[in-house]
């Protein structure tokens, strides 16, 4: 089976209708599948529901498809960073379920597990709690959280190898492992691809079970790694 797209169009082609859900890996911009997004923000697709830690920036990652208005809901756990996510959450314009990054992992972590749900003690007590079943265990109240799921996951990775195995370099490693495991469909955008057996198993952080499709840009804009040294 060969996993490798021309292009991250080519890749997203099919599998972007309007009214989806995409888990987007990332962390601020660390990690994040720059082409994909861009790819999905030219798709002029509407009404996607976006699970990330965050939303991007204005002008790069997730970011300008909040300008466009193709996301109607956003799960996430942070908000700054995004002046345009936060005047359309506080004008009413758009759903936000607020997430805390803890749990937020383990809802990813959970769905691509096949555990429907959990109990935690982060919450308890506060506005994430309202209308959550509660639970108490060992003299301590815990909240239960649904697992995530999607129906599309965008990722990014360092290295693969023709069959979708996957290495992360470093930090950004973060939400990426979690939204391919919870994607019904993952793309993986990676920096470089290699022959099978390049790879040593202790490179490999992500198995290519969880990879559908390749696509690679070997150039990514990396705006948040800037070395800066004295002159």
């Amino acid at each position: 089976m060969n996993k490798i797209y021309p292009d991250a169009h080519a890749a997203l082609a099919d599998i972007v209708h309007d009214g989806i859900s995409i888990a987007s890996g990332g962390f601020g911009l660390c990690g994040i599948p720059e082409a994909l997004i861009e790819a999905l923000h030219e798709t002029g697709k509407r009404g996607f529901t976006i699970i990330s830690n965050n939303c991007g920036v204005d002008d790069f990652g997730l970011g300008p498809l909040l300008y466009s208005r193709q996301i109607s809901k956003m799960i996430s756990s942070y908000v700054g960073g995004n002046k345009e996510f936060e005047r359309q959450y506080l004008a009413g314009e758009l759903t936000l379920e607020f997430t805390p990054q803890g749990t937020l992992a383990e809802k990813l972590r959970a769905g691509g597990a096949g555990i429907p749900a959990f109990f935690t003690r982060t919450g308890y007590g506060t506005l994430i709690a309202e209308g959550k079943e509660t639970r108490q265990f060992d003299g301590e109240w815990y909240v239960m959280e649904r697992s995530l799921t999607a129906d599309v996951a965008l990722i990014k990775g360092a290295k693969a190898d023709k069959a979708g195995n996957l290495m992360f370099n470093k930090t950004a490693r973060n939400f990426n492992p979690l939204c391919a495991k919870a994607g019904r469909v993952c793309v993986a955008e990676v920096e470089e691809i290699v022959e099978v057996g390049e790879l040593s198993p202790d490179e490999i952080h992500l198995p290519g079970i969880y990879v559908q499709r390749l696509v690679l840009n070997a150039s990514p804009e990396k705006r948040i790694e800037v070395r800066t040294v004295r002159s």
